[in-house]
């Protein structure tokens, strides 16, 4: 079981990935902002932080810098619909972080998700 933080503005979408993730066994802290997210990981650590990228204020790939200034080797996968952004965001695709593109299946964001994990050590856990 890992510790999983989601930052999702879409309502629909942050319940469905909360869902999804814990009937998967994993524990879940599903939040609207990337401003909300980073204060979590302020008093927490998590083993990936799961964002969508275009969300208002602090978007995913500037909450995804901030969290990996502090903790180098956080896990990030990165879910949007405009996989174009996600590419200008080289510096963070170069620490691993991963992309799903919207729309997905369930079996893919499960799958995308055990992938990340395997790959590096939970932070929560450093």
């Amino acid at each position: 079981m890992a510790r999983i933080l989601v930052a999702e503005d879409d309502k629909a979408m942050r319940v469905f990935l909360d869902r999804a993730l814990s009937h998967s066994g994993h524990e879940v802290n599903a939040v609207p902002s990337g401003e909300t997210a980073e204060r979590c990981a302020e008093s927490e650590a998590f083993d990936l932080l799961l964002t969508d990228i275009d969300m208002p204020g602090l978007n995913g790939v500037d909450l995804a810098r901030r969290m990996l200034k502090k903790s180098p080797k956080q896990a990030v996968l990165f879910v949007t619909g405009f996989a174009a952004q996600a590419l200008e965001a080289t510096d963070v695709l170069a620490t691993g972080a991963q992309v799903l593109s919207k729309p997905f299946a369930l079996s893919d964001l499960v799958a995308q998700v055990d992938g990340v994990l395997a790959r590096g050590i939970p932070s929560s856990q450093t």
